[in-house]
């Protein structure tokens, strides 16, 4: 069944070839849709098309002009260090904030003239926790269900499904207060999968999560894209976003790159990197490393350092020789493959998260 958006009447649902769908479009104009595509005889639309759109805080732009657009079923990753201008887009999207200027539109409705309509196709998930501790998780789901209008017998029923959805079928009748943070968000997912919700929007979801709870919620949105939502995720973590079919890289309010992650990768210049795991960290070491980084591009982690050269093969054991001979020994000097934390900072020269 193939979902055509009109701007003047509505939803209509109709069973139709893509080439017939292309053909209604090409006869009535008024027909929302952006550059409607053919795969194996379905229609994709645009879940999400954000246009010019700026938003200023009296004399401070946080947004300058972001361009996008999400098509449906997509799995799309923001990426950009903390103050980049990530929360305060997704904010005006869900109609939590109201921009400057621009237009978004999701699934054809403008979050200004339509903004009900628009915000009742949005499931939207914070950084922060929001479940009532005091409560059962089947609580909280039916809580939220309820906000949501559905009637209590059918809420019930959602909420079992729900709950085995996200891989907590036995936990219902735990109070949240006995979760951990991961089952927490798991919960928290759910008053996002509600019917009707078609684009899913988390805002650094995984924040606070040990590694392993961190894998298994990504994996979970996995699942949930691929059967059929759109998915919206925002991040500073280049692990994250390398799940998604396409990624955009957000700095100071502009978008300033897209594509998928492999191509963002080829695209960069970069065709390997110089891994250094060191638990000391000064400014010597960063001055020696710097000599041999590409236009002296050296990123600090939380283990080290990573060394852009030109040839990564020929550097790497002069870079051990060289803090060798500074009393320095290293638990390790590798050759990897860039990240797209790379990417972002080979094209900005800031780190996405923490470092120098």
């Amino acid at each position: 069944m193939i979902h055509l958006q009109f701007s003047s009447y509505g939803k209509v649902y109709c069973l139709l070839t893509a080439q017939e769908a292309k053909d209604i479009v090409k006869e009535d104009p008024s027909i929302y849709t952006s550059k409607l595509k053919s795969e194996q005889g379905r229609i994709k639309v645009e879940a999400l098309i954000v246009e010019n759109l700026i938003k200023k805080y009296e004399d401070v732009q946080v947004l300058k002009g972001i361009d996008m657009s999400i098509k449906e079923g997509e799995f799309y990753a923001l990426m950009g260090p903390n103050g980049s201008g990530k929360t305060t887009l997704v904010s005006i999207i869900a109609s939590i904030t109201p921009p400057t200027s621009g237009e978004v539109k999701v699934y054809g409705y403008d979050i200004t003239d339509g903004a009900e309509e628009a915000r009742r196709l949005i499931g939207y998930l914070p950084g922060e926790n929001f479940s009532s501790p005091l409560l059962s998780g089947e609580e909280n789901l039916m809580y939220f269900a309820q906000l949501w209008g559905l009637p209590k017998s059918e809420a019930r029923n959602l909420t079992h499904e729900l709950l085995a959805r996200v891989g907590l079928p036995a936990e219902g009748k735990k109070r949240v207060s006995h979760y951990s943070s991961g089952m927490k968000r798991r919960l928290e997912l759910a008053t996002i999968l509600f019917p009707g919700m078609k684009i899913l929007i988390l805002d650094e979801p995984v924040t606070g999560l040990d590694p392993s709870a961190r894998k298994e919620f990504l994996g979970l949105l996995r699942e949930i894209n691929k059967k059929g939502a759109t998915i919206f995720l925002i991040t500073h973590i280049g692990e994250d976003a390398e799940i998604a079919s396409r990624v955009g890289l957000i700095d100071e309010g502009k978008l300033i790159v897209e594509g998928k992650p492999g191509e963002l990768k080829k695209n960069s210049g970069l065709s390997s990197v110089v891994s250094v795991r060191l638990g000391l960290k000064n400014r010597e070491i960063l001055a020696s490393l710097g000599s041999f980084g590409r236009d002296g591009k050296v990123l600090e982690v939380e283990d080290g350092y990573r060394v852009y050269c030109k040839d990564a093969e020929e550097a790497a054991p002069r870079i051990l020789k060289a803090l060798g001979a500074l009393g320095y020994e290293p638990s390790r000097v590798g050759i990897e493959k860039p990240s797209l934390e790379d990417v972002f900072f080979a094209l900005t020269r800031k780190p996405v998260r923490g470092g120098v």
